[in-house]
C-alpha cells in the first residue's frame, strides 16, 4: 500500500513544479501538444477572471458589479453569433458596418410582430383542433357507452320481441358497440345448423390428424378416399392464407396470440364441411369473428355465414349462381346511378372484376377494419341485399373521380379502395340507394332473374335433344 502513495506523491510534485515552472510571463521554450512542438503563443497569458468578464459581457450575462443588457451587448464583434432568426431580425448590424435606418428597423420590427402573430395565430388553432378532438372522443365514448348499456339491459334480454322494432334498428345503423357485438352477430346470424361445442371439438381433432398425417413421411399405403388429397392442398393453403391475414395487426401471424386460434377454425371447417374445404377469403371472415367472439362461438357462427346462399354460391364457385347475382347487382345499378353505369359499360367494366373480392371477404379486405365491423352490423341485420347495397354506396361516394377515369384505373381504384374512408359519409351514401327496380326489392328481382335462366337453361337442354 506505500507504493501507490508514494507513486501520487511524486506525481503531484512533479505537477506543482511544471505549473510553477510555467508560470513566468516570457516563455521562451516551445510549447508541447500531444503529437508534437508548436510555437509558443505571443503576448501575454490573459487572466483568467478577464476573459469571464469578456464572455460576460458579450453574451449579456453581466453580473451584479457590470449589469449590461443583452441588447446593449448584443452584436458587437464578429465572434458573437445570432441564435435565431430573430436574432437577425431585431438585432443591430456589427460596428464595422453602417448601422439601419430607421425605416429598415421598423420593417424588421414590424416582420417579427407579424411572425409571431402567426405563430400564435396556428398555436391557438392546433390547440382549439386538439380540444374539438378531445370533446369528439369523449361524445363518441359516452353515445357507446350508453348504446350499450340499451343493448344490455334492454334489448338483448327480449331479443326476439325486439330485434324488429323501429328503434332497434336504428340503433343497429348507428353501429352496434364492440362490447356488445359478438353477441348480437351470434344471435342475428342465428344457428340453423346446429353445430355444437362438441362438434367443433371433433373436427378440431380430425384437422389435427390430417396435420399430423401431412407431417409425417409418405407411406405406402393409398389413400382413405379420392379427396383426400384436395383436403390437403387445402390445409396447406390455410398455411399461407392465415400469414396474409390483417398482416398490419400482427396477431395472425406465426407467434402471434391468434395464429393458432385462426388455423383451428379453418381447419376444424375443412373437415366440417370436405366438400367446400378452404377457399380464399375464408381468413379474413373467421378473423373478424375471432376479434368478437370465443373460439367454439367464432366456429358456429363462422359454419353458419357461410352456408348463406350468398357466401355459398361464391365460395362453391357456382358460377351460374353468380352470374345471377352479378345481374341483379347491374339492376340496382342503373336504376341508382344511371350515369356510372353507362360509363362502366362504355369501358366493358363488369361487376366481377371488384365485387367477388368484397364479397368474398365481406368487405373485411377492402375497407378498414372498424369500417368493415360496422358493415358487418348492418349486414347481419339485412342479409346478403346489404353487401350490394353497400357496393353501391361505395359507387356513389367516388362516382365523381370514377367517370373520370379508364377501365385500367377503376379496376386499380376498385380493388385497392382508399385507406381513409369516412364512415359517416359512406352510411350517407348507403342510406341514399334505393333497393327497389319497378317496385320490386332484392329479393324479387333475384327470384325473377333465377327463374328466367333456368327457363332459358331448359329451353336450350329441349332444343339441343330436338
Amino acid at each position: 500500500m506505500a507504493a501507490p502513495s508514494l507513486l501520487l506523491y511524486i506525481d503531484r510534485s512533479l505537477f506543482a513544479r511544471r505549473v510553477k515552472d510555467s508560470h513566468p510571463k516570457e516563455q521562451k521554450d516551445p510549447g508541447w501538444k500531444l503529437f508534437g512542438k508548436v510555437p509558443p503563443r505571443e503576448g501575454h497569458i490573459k487572466d483568467p477572471k478577464k476573459i469571464q468578464k469578456e464572455y460576460e459581457t458579450k453574451s449579456g450575462r453581466a453580473g451584479p458589479d457590470n449589469p449590461t443588457s443583452p441588447r446593449q451587448s448584443a452584436r458587437k464583434n464578429l465572434d458573437f453569433e445570432p441564435l435565431s432568426t430573430t436574432a437577425l431580425i431585431l438585432e443591430d448590424r456589427p460596428a464595422n458596418l453602417p448601422a439601419k435606418p430607421a425605416e429598415e428597423a421598423q420593417k424588421h420590427r414590424q416582420q417579427y410582430e407579424e411572425m409571431v402573430a402567426q405563430a400564435k395565430k396556428r398555436e391557438l388553432k392546433e390547440a382549439q383542433k386538439r380540444r374539438k378532438q378531445l370533446e369528439d372522443r369523449c361524445k363518441l365514448e359516452e353515445s357507446i357507452g350508453s348504446a350499450a348499456q340499451t343493448w344490455n339491459q334492454d334489448i338483448l334480454p327480449n331479443w326476439s320481441a325486439m330485434r324488429t322494432s323501429r328503434r332497434v334498428r336504428d340503433l343497429w345503423w348507428q353501429g352496434i358497440p364492440p362490447s356488445v357485438r359478438g353477441k348480437v352477430w351470434s344471435l342475428a346470424v342465428g344457428n340453423d345448423l346446429n353445430i355444437t361445442h362438441e362438434l367443433y371439438n371433433i373436427c378440431l381433432a380430425r384437422a389435427k390428424e390430417k396435420w399430423k398425417s401431412i407431417a409425417a413421411p409418405a407411406s405406402d399405403s393409398e389413400p382413405d378416399d379420392a379427396g383426400s388429397s384436395d383436403r390437403e392442398s387445402s390445409l396447406e393453403l390455410i398455411k399461407l392464407d392465415i400469414s396474409r391475414t390483417f398482416p398490419q395487426l400482427c396477431i395472425f401471424q406465426q407467434g402471434g396470440p391468434y395464429h393458432d386460434v385462426l388455423h383451428s377454425i379453418l381447419g376444424a371447417y375443412t373437415c366440417y364441411r370436405p366438400d367446400v374445404g378452404y377457399v380464399q377469403g375464408m381468413s379474413f371472415i373467421a378473423a373478424v369473428l375471432i376479434l368478437n367472439l370465443d373460439t367454439a362461438d367464432t366456429f358456429i357462427a363462422f359454419t353458419n355465414l357461410l352456408n348463406k346462399p350468398c357466401q355459398m354460391a361464391f365460395f362453391r364457385v357456382d358460377h351460374s349462381l353468380m352470374l345471377t347475382y352479378f345481374a341483379a347487382f347491374e339492376v340496382f345499378f342503373e336504376e341508382n346511378l344511371p350515369k356510372l353505369f353507362a360509363h362502366f359499360q362504355k369501358n366493358n367494366l363488369s361487376p366481377d372484376i371488384y365485387l367477388i373480392d368484397w364479397i368474398f371477404t365481406l368487405y373485411s379486405k377492402s375497407l378498414p377494419l372498424d369500417l368493415a365491423c360496422r358493415v358487418w352490423d348492418v349486414f347481419c341485420r339485412d342479409g346478403e341485399e346489404f353487401l350490394f347495397r353497400t357496393a353501391l354506396g361505395l359507387l356513389r361516394l367516388y362516382q365523381d373521380v370514377l367517370t373520370c377515369m379508364d377501365f385500367i384505373h377503376m379496376a386499380q381504384f376498385l380493388t385497392r379502395l382508399p385507406d381513409l374512408i369516412p364512415a359517416d359519409q359512406l352510411f350517407q351514401h348507403i342510406a341514399a340507394i334505393h333497393m327497389s327496380s319497378r317496385n320490386r326489392k332484392w329479393s324479387q328481382v333475384l327470384q325473377a332473374l333465377t327463374e328466367q335462366k333456368k327457363s332459358t337453361s331448359s329451353q336450350l337442354g329441349l332444343e339441343s335433344h330436338s
